[in-house]
């Protein structure tokens, strides 16, 4: 699975560096100074501390009616049926100048539970905790510390800046968030972005108990014209104790494009490689290949389709239980509805065809397809 189940033991120095950043931002963020929201009432002057708050709460019925009333474990978000849930509810602080910026988000629901259980304690609510600093001289270059999203896809948790309802299988089984430093460079017409990272692993803020070894990603971003984005992205690391040591490498590639005032189409193809074993140059492949297309007919409505391709056949991320491994195709439709700029109303209907029986029904029984209908209401502020 891509995401690890909680450890016995903490590595101590890890934990205490992850709470002692949380703690220097949370403290950078509510200093005396720093008691303004957007501009100040008295002098007019804009202010660098900013709050925002973010909540989707949602229903999903299951057509399988799957035992236990939870989504197959490759689902990290949205994950219960049959019951009204919140998937994320989130509050955030932030504070950004020319020369220094920090953010700190504190956050629950189905999401948290589900991404955050290997991690110990507080941490579990920790959405993100980091500062960073521009050095100086007349580039844009950033270094930044702390808990962050992930460098890799075009998905995030959060649900309304994302082309779908529900995520992507390549969003939901690489990391929504890192844990580390990293330096940025981003050009001054703003068409490249050349990120660099040291991460304490695969979707962690405590390293995997046993891991002494840091992981590296990288991050290139060209937005050649303003209706074109690529991206490539990777990862260098194991998520294995030193005792047993598999290294794994991932390359995360996405391009979107804006093909009209109304169309736009994202692509993506995501493949991973992990040694079968230590010291073996031998490794197992897994790739995914997403397409999705949306459709904006009115400034308030939007629709979307997507197709994606999901192949772990040697279980390196999903473990399936069949002898022929993860090899699950997946479609989706959904349709938006902004009832004002903070109010988003969405409702999708998703598929998945497997093929092996991989999905439980009733009395213990197995199918090779699951079907998904779910409705979401966000509200920002």
């Amino acid at each position: 699975m891509s995401r690890a189940p909680s450890p016995q033991s903490l590595p101590v120095r890890s934990y205490k560096t992850a709470c002692c950043v949380s703690l220097l931002s949370v403290c950078l963020l509510v200093s005396p100074q720093a008691y303004t929201h957007g501009t100040d009432q008295f002098t007019g002057i804009l202010s660098p501390l900013t709050f925002n708050a973010y909540a989707e709460g949602y229903v999903s019925h299951d057509f399988n009616h799957t035992p236990g009333h939870r989504k197959p474990a490759f689902i990290y978000n949205h994950t219960k049926t049959g019951t009204p849930a919140i998937n994320l509810a989130l509050v955030r602080a932030a504070w950004n100048t020319p020369s220094f910026r920090a953010s700190t988000a504190l956050a629950a629901g189905s999401y948290m539970n589900a991404n955050y259980a290997a991690e110990p304690g507080f941490l579990k609510h920790v959405y993100e905790a980091y500062a960073g600093i521009r050095l100086p001289g007349q580039h844009k270059l950033w270094i930044d510390a702390g808990i962050f999203p992930s460098h890799i896809g075009f998905e995030s948790a959060i649900g309304k800046d994302n082309p779908t309802l529900t995520r992507s299988l390549v969003a939901e089984n690489t990391p929504y968030f890192e844990a580390g430093a990293k330096i940025t460079y981003m050009s001054d017409d703003e068409r490249w972005l050349l990120s660099a990272l040291v991460l304490d692993g695969w979707q962690r803020v405590v390293p995997a108990d046993g891991n002494s070894l840091p992981a590296f990603g990288t991050q290139i971003t060209y937005k050649p014209s303003p209706g074109i984005t690529l991206n490539s992205s990777t990862f260098a690391g194991t998520d294995k104790p030193d005792s047993n040591r598999l290294m794994r490498y991932f390359h995360n590639f996405y391009g979107i494009f804006q093909l009209h005032r109304q169309f736009t189409a994202t692509i993506g193809f995501d493949i991973g490689m992990e040694q079968k074993q230590e010291h073996q140059a031998a490794m197992n492949v897994w790739f995914n290949p997403t397409v999705i297309l949306r459709y904006t007919p009115m400034e308030k409505m939007a629709i979307a389709i997507r197709g994606e391709y999901y192949d772990d056949r040697h279980h390196v991320i999903i473990a399936s239980g069949t002898p022929h491994g993860f090899r699950t195709w997946g479609v989706s439709a959904n349709i938006d509805y902004h009832f004002t700029s903070y109010l988003l109303w969405r409702t999708e209907a998703r598929t998945f065809v497997s093929h092996d029986a991989i999905f439980p029904v009733q009395r213990g029984n197995t199918s090779d397809n699951n079907t998904f209908f779910t409705t979401a209401l966000a509200v920002s502020f």
